[in-house]
């Protein structure tokens, strides 16, 4: 599946109409959405689980769809469920909230089109904006406001040949990159790319564990063993409240 030649579609055009290969399917929830509208699977406010931003109360913006099928992921509920909603409305809602932290997450919230002025308006309302995105899109056209949390994929992940590569030179002091890793060789595979791309110098950079795959402690030690500069990333929310729970 090569994201690099993934193509948005244009005015009165759809998903089904842009690509008619294996992404179809999978970007069907978005076929037949109107311009300036967004499909939403859910908005809800908890505390921050990932990120440098971890232990923050936050709201999210959970987007439907996603082209990839990462073997770990745990919101395949995103695929396919979800509301069409006005940005207007999604904007209210997420402000109706109240924090002073938004994240944009998926699903791959960089399918809808409509996601880059969501952004930009909720940066224009004081709101600090993160982005969780898979790193299979091109980032180029993100607000420079907003906070990009890049989530590299890895071999184990099953979706390594999706990432757009060009994304870690766009990466700036405010950006984050994760990796998710799911066994040694995805840590070895991952401070390799940590080494050969600099990128400690570029931003903060976390590893984390697939849940239920890696124990965190063995992670620990390969981190301390490595020197690296890295930093070990455990998913908070799975820790305070059931790693199967949906809107926490």
């Amino acid at each position: 599946m090569n994201t690099d030649k993934l193509r948005f579609p244009r005015t009165g055009e759809d998903w089904a109409t842009v690509d008619s290969g294996s992404h179809a399917q999978r970007l069907r929830p978005l076929q037949g959405k109107a311009a300036g509208t967004l499909v939403i699977h859910e908005i809800y406010r908890s505390l921050q689980g990932e990120s440098t931003f971890a232990g923050l109360p936050c709201v999210f913006v959970r987007l439907t769809a996603c082209h990839l099928r990462c073997v770990y992921c745990d919101t395949p509920h995103a695929f396919n469920q979800g509301e069409t909603m006005s940005v207007d409305d999604v904007v209210a809602r997420s402000l109706a909230l109240g924090d002073d932290l938004v994240e944009i997450t998926g699903g791959e919230p960089l399918l809808q089109l409509e996601v880059y002025p969501l952004m930009s308006r909720l940066a224009d309302a004081g709101k600090t904006v993160l982005l969780e995105t898979s790193g299979a899109i091109d980032t180029s056209a993100v607000d420079p406001r907003v906070r990009v949390i890049l989530d590299l994929k890895t071999p184990g992940s099953g979706e390594v040949e999706a990432n757009v590569w060009s994304n870690l030179e766009r990466l700036r002091p405010t950006d984050e990159l994760k990796f998710v890793l799911c066994d040694r060789a995805d840590f070895d595979w991952a401070a390799n790319v940590v080494g050969e791309h600099r990128l400690t110098d570029r931003c903060p950079v976390l590893f984390s564990v697939a849940f239920g795959q890696v124990n965190p402690t063995d992670l620990a030690a390969w981190i301390l063993e490595s020197h690296l500069p890295v930093r070990l990333q455990l998913q908070q929310h799975k820790i305070l409240w059931d790693p199967k729970a949906r809107g926490v």
